[in-house]
């Protein structure tokens, strides 16, 4: 017997596809036209079990190879332009500071980000909807691939006079950014899109968790890849350029991937978002219960948004640590590659069954411990000793957030499926994305005073969210009564 579903589930020929988890990569199925939003921290659909388990990533590859060639393309471009990103992304900031940049202008760098992040997937839907997904995902692809390409040249290229001023060489970092952020969130809705067109209704489940899972794996080696290059070279510019080359051939062979073995005898053309009138209505329309929940939320990431860019120069430069040992000598750089790879191997491991224990226990709770990580991190961080192996383990301990993350989902999208759909869970991260923006500009003035004040006090607005959401937030309910409270 298949088991029930809660508010916001979808029960497709013995699984379910759950709201329960990973909300941002793409809004439950509902009657309404869902609107896609992006969101940083997101993992993604999971799919459940008919007892209401949460599958391992193991279990949902089992299933991969069944799945239609179209989602294999799709898994396989996400594959490679996960490593392009996940190598490339988290050593910007350092590569900024070492062609020039101040901590204001990573900060700017960071915020940046966070904009492009907010609004690409509204105009990346629209333009999927009029020239179709195998061409919408083509374009975005090479922008993509140009962009890793610019960053890759910018030592080279010349300044450029901006009126009365002239734009050093880290301002192409700026223009890359804007062109490789394309696929990641321009082609936000057109991969759902081409997921939906190419599946069965009976195998939504499996489409949806398999090319997620291939993204997890890209996640995991990339920054891996990213610290086997850099520790093989003499500087971290010529070891970054190589990263950086590489990004430019995965980007490339992703988008030709794409291109060339994706059928596009499903496109179909979607329908337009309905404005601003009906963000505004979405948002009115706002359940109670996730009001709290937004409030904290945002707090969080703009908290972690403060510092989030800084993360790589706290330990490459700050703390300059590096590693030595079992035959291998690290430099601070390569090191930071294997934190983060620590740091999303706990997130892997944990998070399944962390999705389990919510069962048991109630969301709030989890959510509550994954939010006090997020805010304890930062502190801990800037004031951690110049030893690697502390930095191994606080590395191991950040990567537990990611563990509430399916919980943080499921207090989103029940309440808004019970409430008024998919589109106010997409005006939920679109408010809270928008607030964010500004976080890391602030975070880089506040650096440029003094490292440990701008960690403080990202640290103490975090746990004020975190209070926030312990006082205040509710559980959602259909989780309450399984776990009794």
């Amino acid at each position: 017997m298949a088991a029930p579903t809660a508010p916001g589930d979808i029960s497709v020929g013995g699984t379910t596809l759950t709201g329960r988890a990973d909300v941002n990569s793409g809004p439950p199925v509902d009657s309404s036209p869902p609107v896609v939003m992006a969101d940083p921290m997101t993992d993604g659909w999971r799919l459940v079990g008919d007892g209401g388990e949460v599958r391992s990533p193991l279990e949902t590859a089992r299933t991969f190879f069944a799945l239609r060639r179209d989602v294999l393309v799709l898994s396989l471009a996400m594959f490679g332009f996960s490593l392009a990103f996940q190598m490339t992304g988290r050593y910007l900031p350092e590569y900024l500071r070492v062609l020039g940049a101040g901590a204001g202008v990573i900060g700017l760098y960071g915020s940046l980000g966070n904009l492009l992040g907010a609004v690409y997937p509204y105009p990346g839907g629209t333009v999927s909807d009029r020239i179709g997904t195998r061409s919408a995902l083509t374009a975005f692809g090479l922008l993509s691939t140009v962009g890793f390409g610019l960053w890759l040249l910018a030592p080279s290229l010349p300044t450029v006079a901006l009126g009365g001023a002239t734009m050093p060489v880290w301002g192409w970092l700026f223009v890359g950014l804007v062109l490789a952020q394309a696929w990641k969130s321009l082609g936000l809705g057109a991969t759902f899109a081409l997921v939906k067109q190419s599946v069965p209704d009976d195998r939504l489940a499996t489409g949806f968790a398999s090319t997620e899972t291939f993204r997890r794996v890209g996640f995991l080696l990339g920054p891996l890849l990213a610290a086997g290059l850099l520790a093989a070279s003499a500087t971290f510019v010529g070891g970054f350029q190589r990263v950086l080359a590489l990004a430019v051939a995965f980007g490339l062979l992703a988008t030709v991937v794409q291109r060339v073995l994706y059928e596009p005898g499903a496109d179909t053309v979607g329908k337009s978002w309905g404005g601003v009138a009906a963000l505004v209505d979405d948002l009115r329309s706002l359940p109670a219960p996730l009001r709290p929940l937004l409030v904290a939320d945002t707090l969080i990431r703009f908290a972690n948004g403060m510092v989030y860019v800084f993360w790589v120069i706290v330990v490459t430069d700050y703390l300059g640590v590096g590693f030595t040992g079992f035959g291998v000598d690290l430099a601070p750089a390569a090191f930071f590659g294997v934190l983060l790879g620590v740091e999303m191997f706990v997130a892997l491991v944990t998070m399944v069954p962390v999705s389990n224990l919510a069962r048991r226990t109630g969301l709030k709770p989890v959510v509550s411990l994954a939010y006090l990580v997020y805010a304890v991190f930062p502190i801990l961080l800037i004031t951690a000793p110049a030893n690697p192996l502390y930095l191994v383990a606080l590395f191991a301990f950040s990567g537990l957030r990611f563990a509430g993350l399916p919980a943080h989902k499921a207090l989103i999208v029940g309440p808004a499926e019970a409430g008024a759909g998919g589109r106010v869970t997409g005006a939920y991260f679109l408010v809270r994305n928008v607030f964010v923006i500004p976080s890391a500009a602030l975070g880089g003035w506040l650096y440029g005073q003094h490292p440990v004040l701008a960690f403080g006090l990202a640290t103490a607005v975090g746990l004020v969210g975190t209070a926030y959401f312990v006082w205040f937030g509710q559980e959602f309910e259909p989780y309450a009564r399984a776990a009794g409270v």
